[in-house]
């Protein structure tokens, strides 16, 4: 055994997470439930949850593909729960189903490693140094405890080796409590924290308003995501909110006091850039978004590499959602097009779309990643890190827009770009 396996339960501070705003809404934790096959896992669900909501059989292999679960736990509040095939399958398809096991790491908040009749080994040992390297805090509960009693040796060593205590559990005849109250030592505060989209850019009563295309890409009778948030987030920080097409914004100068702030859709950064006064701030939904869920920092230092691409350079387009593909489509469309158009040289694009394995990321000299409303900012920051650790310059589609358009340093002005500082209004 690995006697230098380090604890997974230490906390890092997020600098880059937003201010804080009240009835603000955060995304739920993802927590991974991992371990053998038949060490209680499902059990454990059905437990914490107090319903039978996963398949519980003797017969090995029961879980296949990683299976999401969108509960709430009493003390925590709403989580997904993740539960994955056993890391020691060693089926037809065991090699499979481990290797998705292992890739939903790149999207949980915190893991909870199931082991039972005292075994722990290689398949453990290397599940936890995988939770090391990507920084994801995890407990350990030693299950079925009823029907094998706990090797105290073993649990010494666990102890040492992670510095953190194995939770002996029966989830035959135990209460989940000890497991819920470790969880919400262990889930790092950013996961649940209510974070605000808007949160230290505008102050009670400020007038922010919206310009909200309705085009091809528009959903039939709704608006998209990230301006919905943007709404209820204006709301919720007391501010008057003014929603209006970017056909009439010219109108709502010519006739209105000025904004307090003015957020467009990326792709009309072009026009509205020219109608909203420069001493107005303005930024787009997308860059909200990179500031809210992405890694904001290396988006500033990685966009104007726009300007350095060569003759056969390969992009990484990054989508977190999976949707069907239209004639105006922004990721694979419009903004393969601005590129190529604004750099003038012959830019190759390859796509990967919800949360799908990212091939051999030094083949590519930039990465950019949507605003990311469907995801978490663990999935966003962990996908980008790739390119990050390998040197490569990442950006959003927002910020990228904004520096083709020749209004970057405008658009980022408005967010804190130092620690968070608040922008300063003329």
């Amino acid at each position: 055994m690995n006697s230098e396996i380090l604890s997974g339960a230490s906390k890092r501070r997020d600098l880059n997470n937003p201010t804080q705003a009240k009835r603000s809404v955060g995304m739920k934790p993802h927590i991974g439930i991992y371990g053998r096959t038949n060490s209680g896992k499902s059990t454990l669900i059905n437990k914490l949850t107090g319903q039978p909501i996963a398949i519980v059989s003797e017969q090995a292999g029961t879980t296949t593909d990683p299976v999401k679960k969108s509960i709430e736990i009493f003390g925590i509040g709403p989580v997904i729960l993740i539960d994955t095939a056993g890391i020691d399958d060693t089926s037809a398809l065991g090699k499979q189903r481990v290797e998705k096991t292992y890739q939903t790491l790149q999207e949980i908040d915190c893991a909870i490693l199931v082991i039972a009749d005292n075994q722990f080994g290689t398949p453990e040992e290397q599940l936890i140094q995988q939770f090391q390297e990507l920084a994801v805090p995890f407990i350990i509960v030693n299950n079925k405890v009823d029907l094998t009693p706990v090797d105290i040796s073993l649990s010494r060593y666990i102890a040492q080796a992670t510095n953190s205590n194995p939770i002996a559990f029966s989830a035959l005849r135990d209460t989940p409590q000890p497991i819920v109250e470790a969880l919400k030592q262990a889930i790092p505060e950013s996961a649940y924290k209510r974070t605000s989209m808007l949160g230290g850019l505008v102050q009670p009563n400020d007038v922010i308003v919206l310009v909200t295309p309705i085009d091809d890409e528009a959903p039939e009778g709704r608006l998209i995501l990230p301006q919905v948030m943007a709404i209820r987030n204006a709301l919720d920080n007391d501010c008057i909110c003014v929603v209006l097409k970017e056909t009439n914004l010219q109108q709502y100068f010519d006739t209105m006091p000025h904004p307090d702030l003015v957020v467009t859709d990326s792709q009309a950064f072009a026009m509205v850039g020219k109608i909203v006064p420069q001493e107005v701030p303005l930024t787009s939904f997308s860059i909200l978004l990179a500031r809210l869920r992405g890694d904001f920092e290396n988006y500033l230092k990685g966009t104007p590499h726009l300007s350095e691409l060569k003759d056969g350079d390969k992009i990484l387009m990054l989508e977190s959602c999976t949707h069907e593909i239209s004639c105006g489509d922004i990721g694979r469309v419009k903004l393969p097009a601005l590129i190529r158009k604004f750099t003038g040289k012959d830019i190759q694009f390859d796509y990967v779309a919800g949360l799908a394995p990212i091939p051999n990321i030094h083949q590519y000299a930039m990465a950019i990643q949507c605003g990311g409303c469907v995801a978490t900012r663990k999935q966003l920051i962990n996908r980008t890190n790739l390119a990050v650790q390998a040197g490569i310059p990442i950006s959003n589609y927002g910020m990228a827009i904004a520096y083709m358009t020749g209004i970057f340093n405008r658009a980022v002005a408005v967010i804190a770009i130092n620690n968070n500082t608040r922008y300063k209004k003329s």
